[in-house]
């Protein structure tokens, strides 16, 4: 049981929640203008993660046949035999089920969301498949957890959220683009639909660039719109230091993408998130 546990983390790579779970915070604190209550922290984090389960587990069990090809990715559980096709169905059901029957609990707007959000979360690993546009489909996965943050709470979704969602769209994508470049002659060859494939290497890292700085601005514009004041401003400010340090990384060697993937992009959201809780307690 414990290895089966081990497996599936590694197959939904866990830890990577990091990247969602800080925004639904967010999101979450400035709606209640502070603290939210143990209740709404608990279903929140399940809403999250059994979410973030679903779309992992949705895109590992379609991308099999892909990733059996791809020297980076042929010794995942998924491809490997560690976790066979059925256990994997298994798991995406759960936590389809898990998700919806959180969001029941959180109020009736959250109930109603579930299944489009479901929908959007499994979408991104056709799109690769057929557009390039798969990494804004990631960016929206994502981005849609500040939304939710604020549906949970409020039970109304505000342009605050929106511009905060926004700029975590931006910033996922822009993260992706840097970590596909890993993958950038193997999409040609597969004919994989890919920013890197289709605009080579220099023309991504640029169209980073600009979505990151899009994601700066769609933050900014969410601090203006909900009245944040010092601690916010600051929040925003070290958000894009740590922007412009991922980029440097990247653009020196390749070979700190994933450095620049998991340690910069999952210390800006805690750091954010720091900020935020600053600001409104």
């Amino acid at each position: 049981m414990k290895k089966k546990f081990a497996d599936l983390s590694e197959l939904v790579m866990f830890q990577h929640s990091v990247f969602s779970l800080p925004f639904i915070f967010i999101a979450m604190l400035v709606a209640a203008k502070g603290w939210f209550g143990w209740q709404l922290l608990l279903l929140g984090t399940l809403a999250a993660v059994s979410a973030r389960n679903y779309a992992m587990g949705v895109n590992r069990y379609l991308d099999r046949d892909i990733d059996i090809l791809n020297p980076r990715t042929k010794s995942r559980p998924s491809v490997d035999g560690r976790v066979s096709a059925t256990q994997m169905l298994w798991f995406i059901l759960a936590n389809a089920v898990a998700f919806i029957v959180v969001a029941y609990f959180i109020n009736t707007l959250a109930l109603e969301l579930s299944l489009p959000i479901l929908v959007v979360l499994g979408a991104y690993t056709y799109f690769k498949r057929f557009s390039a546009l798969a990494h804004l489909i990631l960016g929206i996965s994502l981005g849609l957890a500040p939304i939710a943050g604020e549906v949970a709470v409020s039970g109304t979704i505000s342009w605050w959220s929106i511009y905060l969602a926004t700029g975590v769209m931006f910033w996922v994508a822009g993260f992706d683009l840097l970590y596909s470049l890993q993958d950038m002659e193997f999409d040609k060859e597969q004919g994989l639909h890919s920013i890197p494939s289709k605009f080579g290497a220099r023309k991504t890292m640029w169209i980073a660039r600009a979505f990151h700085l899009f994601a700066v601005t769609f933050w900014t514009l969410f601090v203006i719109e909900a009245k944040l004041e010092l601690f916010a401003v600051f929040a925003i400010v070290f958000a894009a230091i740590m922007l412009i340090y991922e980029h440097y990384l990247v653009s020196k060697d390749f070979t700190k993408i994933d450095r620049a993937f998991f340690t910069v992009n999952g210390y800006l959201g805690f750091v954010f998130l720091t900020f935020i809780i600053l600001e409104v307690m």
